[in-house]
């Protein structure tokens, strides 16, 4: 093949919960209707798939990796994926995303088959796997970037319920803590949090309403991560949603630009607001816990969470630095992230395909055979196996997506 960097033109996704003015601002991208503009796609995913100009046609980028998988994707991950096993995003949130829980491989395996063999569309609101993949996630911040990732610590959520019910009348809640409190371990953990989730009419209702009362009387806009100003903010957008009394349970942090976080398979997690670039194993398998409109399925999200203490030191990933590249230990084979800062002239080696995203600045990628392209910030650039090798020049920071 004669072509080795392929420009991307890709689909950005309008859903409710975008920011209308983070990807405009980020990356001079038009936003002429001030849409929400949540998410900008990079990828071969069927539902937002990229665009690449072959032999001076537009191509899917999907089909472009079919007509030679092994050459463009590796014989290896060709072997064991058979598709680009990576999405690469930017995601942009102006308001909270649902609660998630993602299943592991072997859940998401035999969910899939299970649900195929009832009978259930693709497309049911109420199916829970829409394939038979895992879905692990990695962020980084391009601007402060709030989330919950992972059940506080079992004394903490403890403290946090121990104060809101001896602060207020919520005797539903106050009877599932003090089951808690009788067996604070992880099955303790998973009867409360399922107890509180199951909550519905005047019992549900109630509760939120003694919930906000308290965050009213008790928030603090001026702290960072401040629980009952955060509570406050989740249900301006979603009222009488039990998801409200989550915060309380997971972890809540911010992260600052450049700071990567890792989110597990089996563990529920929302991002909140901010904007980052994530990647994820190529699949839509989502279990919802709160804050959303959708389905929710708790005895399926029982089965597939992990009811365990996840340390808040722990939720950050360090980087490897090695000259100007950033590279993030991640421990799944389905895809890898480096960013380069201020690349001189790096040399890059090519095993897999690869995409490279220019965060706030031009970057060029010059290959072997005198092929170049410079990309503006917001653009990026689609690189098959084959080409073995490129070099990339930038002042500013590269995002490298690959497996």
């Amino acid at each position: 093949m004669s072509k080795y960097l392929f420009k991307l033109s890709n689909v950005i996704q309008n859903y409710p919960w975008g920011s209308k003015t983070s990807i405009q601002e980020l990356f001079d991208i038009d936003n002429p209707r001030q849409e929400p503009q949540a998410e900008i796609w990079m990828g071969a995913h069927a539902n937002g798939c990229s665009k690449i100009v072959v032999d001076e046609q537009v191509t899917l980028l999907s089909e472009f990796i079919a007509s030679n998988p092994k050459s463009i994707l590796s014989p290896v991950t060709a072997e064991k994926f058979g598709e680009l096993p990576y999405l690469f995003k930017v995601l942009a949130a102006g308001k909270g995303l649902s609660i998630q829980v993602h299943p592991n491989k072997h859940e998401a395996e035999v969910g899939f088959a299970r649900e195929n063999a009832e009978g259930i569309e693709k497309k049911c609101p109420t199916r829970n796997y829409r394939d038979s993949n895992h879905k692990p996630e990695l962020v980084y911040a391009l601007t402060p970037y709030q989330a919950m990732n992972g059940f506080r610590a079992f004394d903490n959520i403890i403290e946090l319920f121990s104060e809101l019910v001896h602060s207020i009348d919520i005797p539903v809640i106050e009877t599932l803590l003090a089951e808690f409190i009788a067996n604070p371990d992880s099955d303790g953990l998973e009867c409360f949090f399922l107890g509180v989730l199951s909550l519905e009419s005047e019992e549900k209702y109630r509760s939120l309403e003694q919930l906000l009362r308290y965050c009213e009387a008790n928030q603090n806009v001026e702290i960072p991560n401040d629980l009952p100003a955060l509570i406050i903010e989740l249900s301006k957008s979603y009222s009488n949603d039990i998801g409200l009394f989550a915060p309380l349970m997971l972890n809540v942090l911010t992260l600052q630009p450049g700071e990567v976080m890792y989110l597990d398979a089996r563990t529920p997690h929302a991002y909140l607001k901010g904007t980052a670039l994530e990647i994820m194993a190529n699949s839509d398998n989502v279990l919802r816990a709160g804050l959303t409109p959708k389905h929710i399925d708790i005895k399926e999200l029982a089965s597939c969470t992990l009811f365990e203490e996840k340390n808040k030191n722990t939720l950050l990933l360090e980087p490897n630095i090695q000259g100007n590249k950033q590279s993030y230990a991640v421990p799944v084979p389905d895809f890898k992230f480096n960013c380069f800062i201020k690349p001189e002239n790096e040399s890059v080696p090519v095993n897999s395909a690869e995409i490279l995203f220019a965060i706030d600045c031009q970057a060029t990628v010059i290959h072997s055979s005198g092929e170049s392209i410079t990309l503006n910030k917001g653009e990026s650039l689609f690189i098959p196996a084959y080409a073995n090798a490129y070099t990339l020049k930038s002042k500013g920071q590269v995002a490298r997506a690959f497996n």
